[in-house]
């Protein structure tokens, strides 16, 4: 497993029209196609590929959910799919989903599997909807509908403002406003409609005049989620956004206070382990992905963390749990682990060492990549092998299974399929990270709130 030194590949950032450096080739040979659609089809021949190949299948059947899977009206993404069936169109689109849909369609345009053009105009159509949605203070609903942009309630009283979805839903989109750079008019309007979502959302507001963040705000129930946002979680996305934003910046100690406040740092061991922040165990692995489908925690330091060691702690405590497996269940070992949020035989849970039920998800460990290259494939092809089809189907792997309750998800969610196609190309290029840290605003954010990178440092060069 990788150590910060290890893990941190030099980082090149350059802005200009003609420099893309990081970025992947996409042409490949056509016997090497043929060969990887023919195997696409057969999980025990994918397993059987060299990494490149086998990464490249599993990313671009996965990016299927944002494509073919997408919102027929707005090319948003469905919250979740089932296998075999058809998604009706009432169905709710995701915000925070929708964002990661956007980065997986900047990965399928680079590697070739879509045309640029092909990828601009699915990213017009959803922005021609998020233009006319329904917002509160600029900010999106967790779910809405894929047509009328009309919010569609999460709870019975969350049906507003969700400035957490609205975070990754930004992120995606100052993604794509970096990529989509040429001088066409195509391109220039994208930019524009972008920009104007994102300078819209009032992030300031959602403090209350506090230090500190709220999660949601509704028209109909003001602040009565009274959800205050602190750390350590899948939130310095949220937190990182508000202090980047040109018209309604936060002030820097409602991170240090609100975020960063009382229960922020950890420091102490699991599985002789040393876990800088968060919880006990480090809770579910998508802390470590959804913020850092963009930023990059490679060189990432502030006054209380290193986040790469960070990130690549949290995965090792994870796996390590798995090993030692205390609660008996079938199937875990050194290539079977990976505990997150997701689907399970009872329902839906956030999976984590300190509420394990046997539920292993495949985004858990298959978005850990870039912390633990060597471990993850052969998690990869253990899946394949072992699992096949009951795991391996027409979207990706499904959200999860259970082998001690012989349960195997039939589903697949946005924001576990997402940080799939996402997190394995930042580990195979840095696309994503590259463009999303070389934003001017995100750059000023990092600033305001005291961190350092290898980006900026870049960037002041």
């Amino acid at each position: 497993m990788q150590d910060g030194r290890q893990g941190h590949r030099e980082v090149r950032l350059q802005r200009s029209k003609s420099a893309r450096s990081a970025r992947p080739t996409a042409k490949r040979s056509r016997s090497r196609k043929a060969r990887s659609a023919a195997s696409a089809r057969d999980p025990v021949k994918i397993a059987q590929l060299p990494d490149d190949e086998l990464l490249d299948i599993v990313q671009r059947q996965t990016f299927r959910y944002f494509w073919e899977g997408a919102h027929p009206v707005s090319g948003l993404a469905f919250d979740r799919r089932t296998s075999g069936m058809r998604a009706d169109e009432s169905d709710p689109v995701t915000i925070g989903g929708s964002g990661f849909g956007v980065m997986a369609l900047i990965v399928a345009a680079e590697r070739g599997w879509i045309t640029r053009d092909a990828a601009l105009e699915r990213l017009d159509r959803m922005l021609e909807l998020l233009v006319r949605a329904r917002c509160y203070h600029g900010a999106f609903p967790h779910f809405m509908n894929g047509s009328t942009g009309e919010a569609v309630p999460f709870g019975r009283k969350d049906d507003g403002a969700d400035i957490v979805e609205t975070s990754l839903l930004m992120m995606g989109l100052l993604s794509a406003r970096e990529y989509f750079d040429r001088d066409t008019p195509g391109e220039a309007s994208a930019r524009a409609r972008i920009t104007t979502l994102w300078t819209e959302v009032e992030w300031s507001w959602f403090t209350q005049g506090r230090d500190v963040l709220y999660w949601h705000w509704s028209p109909y129930n003001g602040w009565a989620m009274d959800h205050q946002i602190r750390g350590w979680n899948e939130c310095l996305i949220t937190y990182l956004l508000a202090a980047s934003s040109p018209r309604y910046p936060i002030d820097s100690a409602v991170f240090h206070k609100g975020f960063c406040g009382p229960g922020f740092c950890n420091g102490n061991p699991w599985y002789d382990i040393e876990l800088p922040l968060g919880m006990p165990y480090g809770g579910p692995l998508f802390f470590t992905h959804y913020s850092f489908c963009g930023i990059d925690p490679r060189g990432l330091k502030d006054r209380y963390a290193d986040y790469w060691q960070q990130n690549v702690r949290h995965v090792r405590v994870n796996r390590a749990h798995c090993i030692a497996n205390p609660n008996g269940f079938e199937g875990y070992g050194e290539s079977c682990w990976g505990l997150t949020a997701s689907d399970d035989p009872s329902g839906y849970s956030a999976h984590a060492p300190d509420n394990d039920n046997g539920t292993i998800s495949p985004t858990a460990a298959l978005a850990s990549l870039p912390y633990a290259p060597a471990e993850v494939m052969s998690v990869l092809r253990h899946f394949l092998k072992r699992h096949g089809l009951r795991l391996w189907r027409e979207l990706g792997f499904v959200d999860a299974f259970c082998e001690s309750e012989s349960w195997y998800a039939d589903t697949f969610l946005a924001i576990d399929q997402g940080p799939i196609v996402v997190m394995i190309e930042n580990h195979r290029s840095g696309l994503l990270w590259n463009l999303f840290m070389a934003v001017p605003e995100v750059q000023a954010g990092l600033r305001r709130l005291g961190f350092s990178s290898p980006h900026l440092e870049e960037a002041e060069r």
